[in-house]
């Protein structure tokens, strides 16, 4: 792939100078779902798919941007004298996001770029295909102009990015998961502080499965600001009468004694699933470090239900995918992953089990959805690099 991503960056820009290949990863979250805006802990993993980056200075001040996953769209150019969102650069506005960031911060380029990238995780899928992007710029810029920006320091250029030049209010999780990947181990991250361990994963005999659902999904006009500002709300209306400062503060018991200072009973609901679904992410990784995997499964299945019931993000694409898997031979657990509204799903499945699984639940979401399901056995990887 390096060959040939090489041989197209040639095809697309022309040959000459110092080009150089980089890769960031995507990530799927295992347990601990909306509550990383929330103060609360999340779980995910970076995955050995992701964002390819081949990148070389030029001699302009443009940024020259070109994805094969977009060809027909061709080379976007933009001045880096002019660095604003625009509609009709589409996907180019996440690296332009990243560099304005840069500049945000007080990190100059002073010298344009000619980047080519490739991603191998489908698009609007909810394996943050955005935040790979965002996390691979990033480095490359650090990497380029001698900035030797920290990994986590790239985590929160990439946020910043997304949260103020896309205009998508997310927490940390999918580019810190990604710029602090590690092969073979999840990321046990409390959102409130950035503090993180790495929790091993040893799926002895089972496999990670992702289904994506192909409805696409866009996050800026979903109803994720919605929630985020539902449980803001909520949160704010705990304050008058407990001592916290996020929805994450609270144990079920704290929020099942004061829930009744929240007036609205969506509001309720929508907290109710921040502050289980961040005990049961406490939980879920105690039962890890016990090699427990049938009660990390049975948290996976609850948080689905809770993502359905409570914060009504999930629909019939990915309510489709889950229940079905949930009938499954060999299925340890399973649940919607990412924002919702669409995007993917993640089970734990014995091995000897996989290729039923894939077989029954893509025929069953099939008959009853009207289009396919795509699946991929994943494996946990490393963050960015230079290939």
């Amino acid at each position: 792939m390096k060959e040939d991503l090489l041989a197209k960056f040639t095809a697309v820009f022309g040959p000459g100078g110092q080009v150089t290949p980089y890769f960031a990863p995507g990530r799927v979250n295992l347990i601990g779902e909306h509550t990383d805006y929330n103060g609360g802990h999340v779980f995910p993993c970076a995955l050995t798919i992701g964002t390819y980056a081949i990148a070389r200075k030029n001699t302009s001040r443009n940024l020259r941007l070109y994805s094969v996953n977009f060809d027909k769209l061709g080379i976007i150019s933009v001045s880096l004298d002019d660095l604003n969102y625009a509609k009709e650069d589409d996907w180019a506005n996440y690296p332009k996001g990243v560099v304005w960031a840069f500049e945000q911060k007080g990190m100059k380029i002073d010298a344009g770029l000619d980047i080519l990238y490739f991603g191998n995780i489908p698009n609007s899928s909810g394996l943050s295909s955005s935040a790979s992007i965002e996390v691979v710029t990033g480095y490359i810029l650090s990497q380029t102009f001698g900035f030797n920006t920290s990994f986590v320091d790239l985590a929160l250029i990439s946020q910043f990015a997304e949260n103020k030049f896309i205009g998508v209010n997310c927490g940390i999780m999918d580019q810190f998961a990604i710029a602090m990947g590690k092969k073979d181990h999840a990321i046990f991250l409390d959102t409130s502080n950035l503090q993180y361990e790495y929790a091993p994963i040893q799926l002895t005999g089972s496999k990670i499965v992702i289904a994506c659902s192909n409805k696409k999904r866009g996050l800026g006009d979903s109803k994720y600001n919605e929630r985020r500002t539902e449980c803001e709300t909520a949160c704010e209306e705990l304050k008058k009468v407990v001592a916290i400062q996020t929805l994450g503060d609270l144990t079920e018991e704290q929020f099942e004694q004061y829930k009744d200072a929240i007036k609205d009973d969506v509001r309720r609901k929508r907290a109710k699933h921040a502050v289980y679904e961040n005990q049961r992410t406490i939980k879920a990784v105690q039962a890890l470090k016990e090699n427990d995997l049938t009660t990390f499964g049975k948290l996976m299945n609850d948080s689905h239900v809770s993502l359905r019931d409570d914060y009504e993000v999930t629909g019939i694409e990915l309510d489709t995918l889950v229940e079905t898997s949930w009938e499954q031979e060999g299925v340890i657990g399973s649940r919607m992953t990412g924002a919702g509204f669409g995007g993917c799903t993640v089970s734990i499945v014995k091995e000897d089990a996989v290729d039923a699984f894939i077989e029954n639940v893509g025929r069953v979401y099939e008959e009853k959805i009207g289009y396919k399901a795509d699946f991929y056995v994943v494996e946990i990887g490393n963050g960015p690099c230079i290939l």
